[in-house]
């Protein structure tokens, strides 16, 4: 049966309505989703009308435009229902856990505090406003009390504090251990921490133009290595009168680090100095008992059983028995040697000794005399003072400060009158052979002469290095 056409349905395009209820339109739609989302689309379309708008009669453009913008909101939503049954489907194993972020530890007011002289903890708690109370139950605590009750200037301590509530103390003992003091729920506890020391070596080299001690600075050594090098060969080398232009000296040396911080120079390990064409060398050795001492290659000891000079100055008035005296102005021998040095300057006992002589003894002045081994004695004079434990009978030891440098007596100006006697002799405390050191005990002569061996080839190979580079400039 032949139906009219309708010429208005040839002049215009299909509707969007038509379109949908054909055969191929989206199973989607087909399975009931088309109406809601149609609906959903045309209520939006509503909702942005002015209540009072007269709603336009629908054309086929505007079907159109309605059926594309739901079916993109009905993509978007199966999109988002299948993400949240792909995560319902994930793997316990797979899905994110949530964590909570991690409390950070509470934030305390922190002091750090340098003891002064006469400052105890009572008074440094009071000037900061600390609790006096926790300071009493720390100072019970058995560990912490021997370390805290007595201070010494120049120490310094670090506090954590709630609004003066003590929380933690912290103070370094020496350069290896530190105590530590925290609160608990109980009261206070104290630990002592280990705070190890990392030791290198390092080598270095130096020539004398003018003195000892410009040529260590040129090699980038610090005063007291230098003062440690002088102290070795302090019995074979004077520094002031013996040294020339052109003497060298070459060294191994400790440096100690602690956290990757340098802290200082520690021990000499090897040295040798080579002065007006002689060479020494010497080897530091511990033994045991912790004894440590210096030896030369072959276990002598390096020192010997006196000191060339008492005190580190020069020589005004040398050994001289036809001596004109400055005051009396006639032939008077002068029996010592006379060292120029400020007033004040400690003065060192040659040797091991006893005190057997402390007092005023006419020209001398202020006077020490001690006696050593082997009948030996030893006179100081012209001493501004005594250091007050040195008294008649008192035993000292070589290097032991026994007074200080002045002007008692019949004098003209501060210096020290220093006399050596042999068998109650004078002899020229400068020239006169000093009996040597104990050499290495035989019980540790052959451990010695190995680690001697080590020690002496690292620092011959600096030696060849230096002596390389010096040959190429």
């Amino acid at each position: 049966m032949n139906r009219h056409l309708s010429p208005i349905r040839h002049d215009y395009k299909p509707s969007a309505r038509q379109k949908v209820n054909k055969p191929n339109a989206l199973p989607w739609f087909a399975a009931g989703l088309g109406l809601p989302l149609a609906g959903i689309a045309s209520y939006l379309l509503l909702a942005d009308q002015p209540a009072d708008a007269t709603v336009p009669e629908a054309t086929d453009n505007t079907e159109v435009i309605t059926a594309e913008t739901a079916v993109a909101a009905a993509v978007t939503s199966i999109e988002a229902d299948s993400i949240e049954v792909a995560a319902a489907e994930m793997p316990a194993a797979d899905v994110p856990e949530f964590h909570p972020p991690l409390a950070l530890p509470p934030e305390y007011a922190r002091l750090e505090l340098t003891v002064r002289r006469g400052d105890t903890l009572d008074r440094l708690f009071r000037r900061n406003d600390l609790n006096i109370a926790d300071l009493a139950m720390m100072l019970k605590v058995p560990e912490a009390a021997p370390h805290l009750k007595k201070l010494i200037p120049g120490d310094e301590l670090v506090i954590e504090h709630d609004e003066g509530r003590l929380i933690s103390l912290y103070r370094e003992l020496d350069l290896t251990s530190a105590l530590r003091v925290s609160r608990e729920e109980a009261g206070f506890a104290a630990e002592l921490l280990d705070r190890p020391l990392e030791v290198r070596r390092r080598a270095a080299y130096g020539k004398i133009e003018t003195s000892l001690f410009e040529s260590a600075a040129a090699a980038g050594l610090p005063d007291k290595t230098v003062m440690n090098l002088a102290g070795i060969f302090a019995w074979d080398v004077d520094f002031v009168l013996d040294i020339r232009e052109g003497d060298d000296y070459y060294l191994l040396y400790e440096q100690l680090y602690q956290d990757g911080t340098y802290l200082g120079d520690g021990d000499i390990v090897a040295a040798e100095f080579n002065n007006n064409g002689r060479t020494i060398q010497a080897i530091r050795y511990v033994d045991k008992d912790g004894r440590a001492d210096y030896f030369t290659p072959d276990g002598k000891s390096i020192r010997k059983a006196f000191l060339r000079a008492p005190v580190d100055f020069r020589v005004s008035s040398s050994f001289n028995p036809n001596r004109r005296h400055p005051v009396l102005k006639t032939v008077r021998p002068h029996r010592g040697t006379d060292y120029a040095a400020p007033s004040g300057t400690p003065i060192k006992a040659a040797g091991d000794g006893k005190v057997i002589f402390r007092g005023v003894k006419s020209g001398y002045g202020n006077v020490v005399i001690l006696q050593h081994g082997g009948n030996i004695t030893t006179l100081y004079a012209h001493m501004s003072r005594f250091e007050p434990k040195v008294r008649n009978g008192t035993r000292v030891r070589q290097g032991q400060t026994i007074g200080y440098v002045g002007k008692t007596g019949l004098v003209t100006g501060v210096h020290l009158h220093y006399e050596y006697r042999l068998n109650g002799v004078h002899r020229n405390p400068r020239t006169v052979k000093l009996p040597q050191a104990d050499p290495i005990k035989a019980e540790y002569r052959d451990d010695f002469l190995a680690s001697a061996e080590v020690v002496l080839d690292e620092l011959q190979r600096y030696k060849r290095t230096q002596v390389a580079a010096l040959s190429t400039d």
